[in-house]
């Protein structure tokens, strides 16, 4: 698929992108060979190919959820100019 100056223009509108004429050429260029790699991808037969979560089918190395800092509130809280029920209270904002 080609695009010409013109659509890589309207594309460069919709997508709210400023770009400059010089450009426009090369802009056509890179973006008809995307869309023949996409023709590509495309006309390959996927049929019995299972989805995959990763490419090279890696597991994640999980470790337990294990606490393993202590429990700091209150001397985090004592920094803090005003506090209730183990919360810091801040000026009102809106009205």
């Amino acid at each position: 698929m080609s695009l010409s100056p013109e659509e890589v223009k309207q594309i460069a509108f919709l997508a709210r992108l400023s770009i400059q004429e010089q450009n426009i050429e090369q802009y056509s260029q890179d973006l008809s060979s995307i869309f023949g790699l996409v023709e590509q991808m495309n006309a390959q037969d996927v049929e019995n190919i299972e989805p995959m979560a990763h490419p090279q089918d890696a597991m994640q190395r999980l470790r337990d959820d294990v606490v393993t800092e202590t429990n700091q509130r209150e001397k985090l809280m004592s920094n803090a100019p005003l506090t209730e029920a183990g919360l810091f209270l801040v000026p009102k904002v809106l009205d």
